[in-house]
């Protein structure tokens, strides 16, 4: 990709404008997609949530201030919507945060497309008893390995913050795990 600025100036322009989404599609897909999968479970859920970020990245690049890097603008549009689809998902089934957490784990199950083995599951039922702000945190760190300030600007919370959900977040996902 060119420099930041280049590139998002050829997101803006419209002669441009296509090309350059499928350079960014082809940059970030991945990497979104499981920051998505990560919080809303299932495959399905995740492509879905996926488009819907990709939509707002191209309908609204021209709101883009610059104010964090391009990456971070995007991964914070990718949580809320990943949010609102839990929301959402909680409302259809008049159920409450951690009742929707626990139906999401137990659909990742069935999930044809989760690979992972008994204690995979039980890491993201650890992971599910977490209040939302230390589960971002945690799949953040441990499975994207982002940095306290990349997910600072995501998030827009400080690092000193960050690191303390993240502490909370493992301390308590350790006696979880090591409970039984």
């Amino acid at each position: 990709m060119d420099s930041e600025q280049e590139f998002i100036s050829r997101l803006c322009t419209s002669s441009t404008k296509d090309a350059a989404f499928k350079e960014l599609l082809a940059t970030y897909k991945e990497r979104l997609y499981w920051h998505i999968r990560h919080i809303v479970k299932t495959h399905d859920d995740a492509d879905d949530v996926l488009q819907n970020t990709f939509i707002k990245v191209y309908k609204n690049i021209h709101n883009f201030k610059g104010d964090s890097q391009l990456f971070s603008w995007m991964y914070r549009i990718a949580t809320n919507e990943s949010l609102t689809h839990i929301k959402k998902i909680a409302k259809q089934h008049q159920i409450n945060n951690e009742e929707i957490q626990q139906h999401l784990v137990n659909n990742l199950q069935a999930d044809v497309y989760f690979e992972g083995d008994a204690i995979q599951l039980k890491l993201q039922n650890a992971i599910a008893t977490l209040p939302e702000k230390q589960q971002l945190v945690f799949n953040m760190k441990y499975f994207q390995d982002l940095k306290y300030r990349e997910m600072s600007e995501i998030l827009e919370t400080s690092e000193g913050a960050l690191k303390a959900s993240y502490h909370i977040a493992v301390k308590k996902i350790e006696t979880l795990l090591t409970s039984d």
